[in-house]
Formats: C-alpha cells, sequence, structure tokens
C-alpha cells in the first residue's frame, strides 16, 4: 500500500439546512470508523487554531484513494485541499532499519 498526506478544508456551503450540516458530519464519523478498520485512514490531525485537516491514508494507488476513499466521504464535496504521495525518508525513525 502506498502513503498519501491529504490536506483539506471543509467549506458548508451558504445556505445549508443545519440539519444536513449535522447528518453529513454523523455519516462522515461513521465512516471515517469505516475507513480505520480498513486500514486506509492511518493518523488524522487538525493544526493548532485552524480549520483544516491533516491525514495520512493508505490506498493501493491514487485512483483507489480518490475513488474508493476520498470520494465516499460525506463531506468531500464540501472539501478543498491537496493530496500528496509520500515514501518514508531514510533517516524516518519510525523505519525498521533506520538505524542499521
Amino acid at each position: 500500500m502506498k502513503e498519501f498526506l491529504v490536506e483539506v478544508t471543509t467549506a458548508i456551503p451558504e445556505g445549508t439546512d443545519p440539519a444536513e450540516v449535522d447528518r453529513r458530519r454523523a455519516a462522515e464519523a461513521a465512516r471515517a470508523r469505516e475507513l480505520i478498520a480498513m486500514g486506509h485512514l492511518v493518523r488524522l490531525w487538525r493544526p493548532v487554531g485552524e480549520t483544516r485537516s491533516i491525514a495520512l491514508w493508505r490506498a493501493i494507488d491514487e485512483a483507489e484513494l480518490y475513488d474508493k476513499v476520498l470520494n465516499t466521504l460525506p463531506l468531500w464535496p464540501w472539501m478543498t485541499g491537496t493530496v500528496t504521495a509520500v515514501e518514508s525518508h531514510p533517516n524516518d525513525p519510525g523505519r525498521a532499519d533506520a538505524t542499521s
């Protein structure tokens, strides 16, 4: 599986019914739990004082990331952001062979 750093900002369209926002947020939380269980959503952060999110996702490739992961998020139509494919750095302290 490849890893992707995804940075998004969610902008709720003006005039959206608050009940629709609540429904989508609840569905988003449920879908996130499913994606965690499937091994797609690895980490999720929110920079202090900001409304954007940064997540580490795993997928076979970028097509799967969009088709079977991101596009299934109920809030995705309201999100804008960037997707960056990432790979482990040779000096990454999380790598098993980093000190070899």
